[in-house]
């Protein structure tokens, strides 16, 4: 079992910025990615970024030059850090741990990150 905790959520002021923090527990040698994930009220959710044990990043087109994902493995979180916020970054954000070997994937509960317009 995995266990994902995340933090930062609040609300921001278009332009400003925020650091979203995600602390995986349990199971977590098999993780092989581990990502960010948003929804807005009534939409879909999407991928925002992700990163593998690797070191590979992936990232929406709508993030891409302000949004930078990072992994600290000795302490099994990762990181979102959000720059040049706009009202559409308005979402619950959710943190995504992936084990590849299995086709498992574990969810966290979400934070709020609210951009006013």
């Amino acid at each position: 079992q995995v266990q994902l905790v995340e933090s930062g959520g609040g609300l921001v002021q278009a332009g400003g910025s925020l650091r979203l923090s995600c602390a995986a527990s349990g199971n977590i040698f098999n993780i092989n990615v581990m990502g960010w994930f948003r929804q807005a009220p009534g939409k879909p959710r999407d991928l925002v970024a992700a990163t593998s044990t690797t070191g590979d990043t992936n990232y929406a087109d709508s993030v891409k030059g302000r949004f930078t994902i990072s992994m600290d493995n000795a302490k099994k979180t990762v990181y979102l850090q959000m720059s040049s916020l706009k009202p559409e970054d308005t979402a619950v954000y959710y943190c995504n741990a992936h084990l590849g070997i299995y086709g498992l994937d574990y969810w966290g509960k979400g934070t709020l990150v609210t951009v006013p317009s």
